[in-house]
């Protein structure tokens, strides 16, 4: 009989809020349930302005925030007949509203008051992952990297690329030393160019049919890519979304300069060259992937998958759906993981991903 514990991820996209309970028998996960709970436009427009509020207005989102997360993961239990008192943990990311690191005051804020959660379910509750692995050194992100050695790290080579708002990649396998960091955008830019040309009635480019009919500006990806230093930088690396925002937008894609349709092809290749750039630059040199594995809302873009498949060829590209674990699935999976051995006093994070000073364990725990 495994351990059970609930991951709630809400990631930088701000699309909603992900719950997964999982079972864990060792370090082997099943994900048994679960769901996504979509943020009203009202609410996703102030996470997204979350970095122009000032400290009341900030305190009143992460209680909110946190009674909200409360309120769902109730609901997702309950929905399903699973007494809180089957878990083991429970792991809440929360929202980041704000991520800065490789300066000489790094910084990170996710928000969403845990103590709702304790409340509501009466499970220890483990949050605030990423500031201790800021404090040991490291860039405070990725941290999934450590759930994808735990579950992948003994098998071939692997790319595990996970595409929400920021992109962002784990190369692991047995033999291989893990490496994860950003790639650079995910689905932000693209999402940004949807609401744009919609007047905010889209949120995001379905399926990528938008950018299946526009014609890509092939000349202005290759020019991106070599203009932005974030792609020249080695790993450990992190980016907050703010570096591919509205203002990298206006900057590369002012209206009137290419229709709306081409903008958004043009975004969407831009984000698959610069996955691929990553790839050919920073892991073929180490080890030759046996496959990349899709996670994130970035694999339910077809037109995005696609472009992968032909930068990375002959390297196949494949969803982690087809390994059992749900597209939206995996980050909250990890989140899970990452409470399960928090509340066990266990490591719970992958240094080299990071650049952290050795393994620590992430997380405050509320009771």
């Amino acid at each position: 009989m495994g351990k059970w514990a609930l991951g709630l991820m809400s990631g930088t996209s701000a699309d909603g809020l992900s719950l997964a309970l999982v079972e864990f028998t060792g370090a082997k996960p099943r994900v048994r349930a679960y769901a996504t709970r979509a943020y009203s436009k009202k609410l996703r427009e102030r996470i997204l302005g979350a970095r122009s509020l000032q400290a009341p207005e900030i305190s009143r989102l992460d209680f909110e925030l946190g009674r909200f997360y409360a309120r769902e993961a109730v609901r997702f239990l309950k929905g399903r007949r699973i007494s809180p008192k089957r878990l083991t943990a429970v792991g809440s990311h929360g929202q980041t509203v704000a991520h800065a690191t490789g300066w000489r005051y790094d910084y990170t804020m996710q928000i969403g008051e845990p103590s709702y959660l304790a409340e509501a379910l009466g499970v220890p509750v483990v949050s605030d992952f990423r500031p201790r692995d800021i404090a040991a050194g490291g860039l405070g992100a990725p941290i999934v990297p450590f759930f994808d050695e735990t579950v992948f790290g003994l098998g071939a080579p692997r790319i595990l690329q996970n595409i929400g708002g920021i992109a962002n990649c784990s190369f692991v396998g047995k033999g291989v030393p893990t490496i994860g960091f950003d790639t650079g955008p995910g689905n932000c830019l693209i999402d940004l160019a949807v609401r744009r040309m919609s007047e905010g009635a889209l949120p995001f480019d379905r399926g990528g049919r938008i950018a299946k009919r526009g014609k890509i500006d092939e000349a202005l990806v290759k020019t991106l890519l070599a203009q932005e230093r974030f792609f020249k930088k080695r790993p450990p690396k992190s980016l907050d979304r703010s570096q591919f925002a509205g203002a990298f937008l206006a900057k590369y894609f002012r209206r009137g300069t290419m229709s709306d349709g081409d903008v958004v092809a043009t975004v969407t290749q831009f984000t698959a060259a610069s996955i691929a750039h990553a790839v050919r630059r920073f892991i073929i040199p180490v080890a030759k992937p046996k496959e990349m594995i899709v996670s994130g809302g970035g694999a339910f873009n077809g037109t995005l998958m696609q472009s992968l498949s032909r930068l990375l060829y002959p390297t196949p590209v494949r969803s982690i759906a087809e390994f059992g674990i749900p597209v939206l699935a995996k980050e909250p999976a990890a989140i899970a993981l990452m409470a399960l051995r928090a509340v066990e006093r266990k490591t719970n994070h992958c240094p080299r991903a990071t650049g952290a000073a050795a393994s620590r364990i992430l997380g405050k725990i509320t009771v």
